[in-house]
């Protein structure tokens, strides 16, 4: 960018660039180019000239926009954070193979035991990372079904708050399973929990935006039932999940819009958090502790 004035040498009267035969002793704040009254733009401090404002304006428009719930919108982006969730499901499964005697789900599932949950509460979510050897489907239809509801629920809420409400539901899923499960020390493992998590969190974005949510409802109905029909599947960690998902996004969806939407959303999620943690302290603190906590 040129300084602006044609006049030249230490004491040459300084003119506006815009209007050379103005002469102006205001200078812009951004570039220090003399401004005539016409060509001033109030600033924070000072003042700014027309060519700086209109660059500003352009370097505004060039930012990315932001949906309803405050997600960064990307037009035709991958759901980088599903895939990723995914891509970790199937390398645990792999290692679940791979390390011997057990080792990976002894380490990391999640079992109804008070000393297992006081001792090793990370297993709640590592849990969900974890998937039967002994039926291929489970990792197959679970890494399916959350293939498809996170390409629709992640661009809605974004990158961080989609993973968000899927840690918690993943926990929440656990928590369920701690309250209500019979036991102790019966031990689950898949990220049915926090798929449900998800069904619950599609739900609240079409409810709150007024879609049908009909054909939702009945497959959450559908898998719901299914977790009494069919042995062996923790219907209290799907039910623990979907609540857990519906709250978290919930907190997301109705945010007050503005700069502290951001805030009243992490408080929100914050929240959440905190209620799991006293549920499973007052369950634990209600049960004797024993000296095992194997599985």
């Amino acid at each position: 960018m040129s300084n602006g004035s044609p006049a030249a040498g230490p004491d040459a009267v300084p003119v506006c660039p815009r209007h050379p035969d103005r002469v102006s002793y205001v200078t812009c704040q951004r570039c220090g180019r003399p401004a005539c009254p016409e060509c001033q733009r109030p600033a924070a401090v000072g003042f700014h000239c027309v060519d700086c404002v209109r660059e500003l304006a352009a370097a505004r428009q060039g930012r990315q926009p932001r949906n309803v719930y405050g997600a960064t919108a990307r037009p035709g982006g991958r759901p980088m954070v599903t895939f990723a969730i995914i891509g970790l499901c199937v390398l645990v499964y792999a290692l679940q193979w791979l390390i011997p005697n057990d080792e990976v789900f002894q380490d990391f599932a999640y079992a109804n035991s008070a000393s297992l949950t006081a001792a090793e509460p990370w297993r709640m979510l590592t849990s969900a990372f974890l998937h039967s050897q002994g039926f291929l489907l489970h990792i197959v239809l679970n890494m399916y079904t959350l293939w498809l509801f996170g390409q629709a629920l992640e661009p809605y809420l974004g990158r961080i708050r989609f993973l968000a409400v899927y840690l918690l539901s993943a926990v929440g899923g656990s928590v369920g399973f701690l309250l209500l499960a019979p036991g102790p020390g019966t031990a689950v493992i898949g990220a049915s929990g926090a798929i449900f998590g998800l069904f619950g969190g599609l739900f609240v974005v079409m409810r709150q935006r007024g879609g049908d949510v009909r054909q939702l409802l009945v497959l959450i109905a559908i898998n719901a039932v299914l977790g009494f029909v069919i042995p062996g599947i923790a219907w209290q960690a799907h039910l623990g999940g979907l609540v857990t998902g519906a709250a978290a996004t919930a907190v997301i969806a109705y945010a007050p819009r503005g700069r502290a939407r951001a805030a009243v959303q992490a408080g929100g999620l914050v929240a959440v958090a905190v209620v799991l943690a006293i549920a499973t302290v007052v369950k634990v603190s209600s049960v004797p502790l024993t000296g095992g906590i194997s599985l």
